[in-house]
């Protein structure tokens, strides 16, 4: 079993940044593939960004690309989404899941960011 813990969430006027960790209990964190995901009452949640296994290949939504950057500490089990220019829409629940090789997987509990106009 594998926990994941997020922090960082918060509220932030548009414009401004936030940094999201994703911390996990896996010794073999190294093993999982990790993919930020955010959801707003009423839809589905939707992929935001994701880093693989050794962080060499990244993925970003469009809605998210050239603001929002994912890297991860596999020394500290710990993944970061560096998020800046938040926009109002930004406002969610932001979840971190992770994936290994044989599809076993896990989500974290979330964490609230609110962006202001």
């Amino acid at each position: 079993q594998v926990q994941l813990i997020e922090s960082g969430g918060g509220l932030v006027q548009a414009g401004g940044s936030l940094r999201l960790s994703c911390a996990a209990s896996a010794r073999t964190f190294s093993s999982y593939a990790i993919y930020w995901f955010r959801q707003t009452p009423g839809k589905e949640r939707e992929s935001v960004a994701a880093i693989s296994r050794s962080g060499g290949s990244t993925y970003y939504a469009d809605s998210v690309k050239g603001r929002f950057t994912i890297s991860r500490d596999n020394a500290k089990n710990t993944v970061y989404l560096q998020m800046s220019s938040l926009k109002p829409e930004d406002t969610a629940v932001y979840y971190c899941y992770a994936r290994d090789y044989y599809a076993t997987n896990y989500w974290g509990q979330g964490t609230q960011v609110t962006v202001s106009s």
